[in-house]
């Protein structure tokens, strides 16, 4: 454990030594040519950097801060919630490095809020570990974007690196920031704060639009010190203790401030984290804090970050002082500051831009219900409940109560992260196509590192063809995904080490056969029970899209293997000019193929044939998945991608 450490400390500060040669006067700007520029190595910018070197694309990644990961580290959010049995591509690869350093699953439960806690600097380091392994990235950390524009074949930006500025020439541009300010800069329409029932369609949506955004955290690392000392830092001027009197029981009455309250001691473990360190990002009577900074210039978000800084200074002193935890001080080990906080703070919500879909509440929570089949087109997935911080803005009691909303898992739609307007670009992390309410879950960290996966994809696959993103086919971004062990439907009973995992995703993506979605407490599932035999009328209502013609004759329910392949065979020869098979008998000898080697025995056309053999046969005989494209917005088109 502690040389796994070692490694991914020294590749980090190699890298961090690489970045920082070569300078050159400021008066001759040294030109890069790329492929791809991100600008914000946050959770999304850092996984589509790594993706889209994967695919063989030349990346530069421009982060403001010191480190690589945003909320995760720069921020100090170390502790992820949701999409922990959604073991879903580099989200999945960043939690098997956090085992390997921390000694594997046990050693990052360390806090109740969440089964994957780890130390901020340590994520930093693993994520720049992780970058490192990929020749076809470069990393400006400590940069700013000043200049960009929009050129024939794609764009030209200008970073300030350290004393020089480098001219960055590039054929798409990522937004990876954590508030969607490049989108802004290039003159992306865009969004702020809640949706108007009227025009979202959410029930749940005000009554009318405004501008209020989520409540911002700025996160404190607090250290152990051990029993005995006092850590107390100094009373912060103009503290005032009242706000924070109900932030765990005995001093209030939980049934008269609506809110569940836990003991002093259990509160404080909420985020403990390795290395007996406590993430103090506590929404209950806590830290969090309402600023809306989103227009705001960068010199005024500082000044104004400073007033989150020194709410969270108080709420400190006041779990030191009046709580008892005297012992609990700053980290002295984790952020190269002079405050000790971390480089930025945690922000819950961006901008949201005008896409070329938008992913609603509705879509989310009835997939198949929608005009739009936006399910089809997924390439991120997540789990967590909608959940809006809004308790720190003034009037809050006035706003609609979004307080863990109950939703199934769900796949985001490729489309909300390619703008409308503007070609040759993706917006990634919080600022992508959807409305307020689906923010509250699209923004969790696993998420958006998923978010920032298929955006690397998307991004190589358009240099490769020499397109832009919007015109890469959806179902090429989701091959490379699923190429990838990412998941591009939540199902959460087939696993990426299963047999029938690709086909399983491919058949939901095309509808024929479809999940079931389900809220169970804080654990969201969609199911897609690859064990339970085809049934007639599911299969039926699959077909209604893509093959609305075409009747399933059998006698009973549920179909054997004989009736599931003359629907297969039926469904190949609606396409014409695209007939895999000159004859029945033709395909069912490769049928008795493909289950000798998936199954290792003998097909026998009288059993009842499974939804996971189903979907690994209809996969190998005709390939619908590739063969009927879909747009974006999940409508089947003729052609063949």
């Amino acid at each position: 454990m502690v040389k796994i450490k070692a490694n991914y400390v020294l590749a980090a500060l190699w890298i961090t030594l690489l970045c920082s040669c070569q300078k050159r006067s400021p008066e001759i700007p040294e030109i890069r040519q790329v492929d791809v520029l991100i600008v914000g190595g946050g959770a999304s910018g850092t996984m589509a950097a790594i993706q889209a070197a994967r695919m063989g694309s030349s990346v530069l990644v421009a982060e403001e801060t010191p480190w690589l990961g945003g909320m995760l580290t720069a921020a100090g959010v170390s502790a992820i919630d949701g999409n922990y049995k959604l073991q879903s591509g580099l989200w999945e690869e960043f939690r098997k490095n956090l085992y390997n350093h921390y000694g594997g699953p046990e050693g990052v439960k360390t806090g109740w809020v969440s089964n994957v806690l780890f130390e901020p600097e340590v994520g930093d380091s693993i994520l720049k570990y992780m970058a490192g392994l990929e020749d076809g990235i470069e990393l400006m950390l400590n940069s700013t974007l000043g200049h960009i524009e929009k050129t024939q074949k794609g764009w030209i930006a200008d970073i300030a690196y350290q004393t020089d500025t480098i001219r960055v020439e590039t054929q798409v541009v990522i937004d990876g920031t954590e508030l969607g300010d490049v989108a802004a800069l290039v003159g992306i329409p865009y969004e702020i704060g809640m949706d108007s029932r009227h025009l979202s369609n959410e029930k749940i949506a005000p009554e009318t639009a405004n501008d209020i955004v989520q409540d911002l955290t700025y996160v404190a690392i607090l250290k152990d010190y051990g029993k005995g000392t006092d850590m107390t830092i100094t009373k912060p001027e103009g503290y005032d203790p009242s706000p924070f009197y109900c932030t765990c029981a005995g001093r209030c009455n939980q049934d008269s401030i609506g809110r569940k309250l836990w003991d002093c001691e259990h509160m404080m473990g909420y985020g403990r984290l390795p290395g007996d360190k406590y993430m103090i990002n506590w929404p209950i009577f806590g830290n969090d804090f309402y600023l809306n900074v989103i227009e705001m210039a960068p010199h005024e978000r500082k000044q104004a970050y400073e007033q989150a800084k020194w709410y969270t200074m108080c709420y400190v002193y006041y779990l030191q002082d009046a709580l008892g935890f005297r012992h609990l001080g700053i980290a002295d080990d984790v952020f190269p500051t002079a405050d000790g906080l971390p480089f930025i703070p945690y922000h819950r919500e961006s901008r949201r831009i005008d896409g070329i879909v938008r992913f609603d509440l509705n879509d989310l929570a009835r997939p198949f219900a929608q005009t739009n089949a936006l399910y089809r087109t997924g390439v991120a997935v997540g789990d967590y409940p909608v959940d809006h911080h809004h308790a720190a803005y003034p009037q809050s009691e006035a706003l609609p109560d979004l307080h863990f909303y109950p939703v199934p898992s769900y796949a985001l739609p490729l489309g909300t992260l390619i703008p409308k307007s503007v070609s040759n670009f993706i917006v990634a992390e919080k600022s992508i196509s959807v409305t307020n309410l689906v923010n509250g879950t699209t923004r969790l960290q696993p998420v958006c590192l998923l978010i920032g996966q298929a955006a690397g994809a998307l991004a190589a696959l358009a240099v490769d063809e020499g397109v832009s993103p919007a015109d890469v086919p959806v179902r090429k971004v989701q091959q490379a995904l699923l190429d990838s062990k990412a998941y591009i439907l939540p199902y959460l009973d087939v696993s990426p080490t299963s047999s029938s995992f690709s086909a399983i995703q491919k058949t939901g993506a095309t509808g024929i056969l479809r999940g079931e979605g389900k809220n169970i407490g804080w654990e969201n599932q969609t199911l897609f029970y690859p064990d339970s035999l085809v049934s007639k009328s599911a299969l039926q209502t699959g077909l209604q899209d893509i093959a609305a013609g075409l009747v399933i004759t059998s006698k009973k329910e549920t179909l054997t293997v004989n009736e599931a392949l003359k629907v297969i065979y039926d469904l190949m020869k609606l396409r014409p000019g695209d007939t895999h098979f000159s004859s029945r008998e033709a395909m069912d000898e490769k049928a008795k193929e493909i289950w000798k080697n998936h199954m290792d025995t003998l097909m026998d056309p009288e059993v009842s044939i499974t939804r996971a053999m189903f979907s690994v046969l209809l996969g190998e005989l005709i390939d619908p998945f590739s063969n009927w494209p879909v747009d974006h917005h999940g409508t089947y088109r003729s052609g063949i991608n």
